[in-house]
């Protein structure tokens, strides 16, 4: 997506899922590298960004977790694709990452925090479930975004429809 943008291609984005941030910062294998979501911010094109899926860092299959990793909250995804949460210091660190990147934005940039989780098993009674941790993503991003960076907090599950309608809305109203 990087790319596209840089080339021109893209004239607004919806980033609804950052999680290739948990991968550069933690170690896992699915980054996009360290200049994700700068490009629409140096481009200066309209952008509604969100936390989708900062609960997780991918490896492949279960047996090619690293072994520092091995008691940490696994989750098998599928036979070849192994998630692993992020921590509460990961989420703060990765809170302040992503606000210092879209701080730097040229253009109208909103960023949308889902309250109630970021991803299908960041939800009562599944395996990702940490409320610390989501709210050490949460507060880091409040100490950590500025103006004209939009912030606006929805007491909704990132995948309930009324909180991808918000999102979409906001992108509209950027563009027009």
């Amino acid at each position: 997506m990087e790319s596209l943008i840089e080339a021109g291609f893209i004239a607004g984005v919806a980033d609804v899922t950052t999680t290739e941030w948990c991968d550069e910062l933690v170690g896992g294998v699915l980054s996009a590298g360290p200049q994700r979501l700068e490009a629409a911010a140096r481009a200066g094109i309209p952008q509604v960004v969100s936390c989708g899926a900062l609960d997780m860092v991918n490896f492949w299959a279960m047996d090619t977790v690293p072994a520092q990793f091995k008691a940490r909250t696994l989750h098998k995804h599928s036979p070849n694709v192994t998630l692993m949460r992020t921590t509460p210091e990961e989420c703060a660190k990765l809170g302040e990452i992503i606000a210092a990147k879209l701080n730097a934005a040229k253009g109208p940039t909103a960023l949308f925090l889902s309250l109630r989780g970021v991803s299908a098993i960041d939800r009562e009674g599944q395996p990702f479930h940490l409320p610390g941790a989501d709210t050490a993503l949460f507060e880091a991003l409040r100490r950590n975004v500025r103006p004209p960076v939009e912030l606006i907090e929805l007491d909704l599950h990132i995948n309930d429809p009324a909180f991808a309608a918000k999102l979409l809305a906001m992108l509209k109203k950027q563009g027009d």
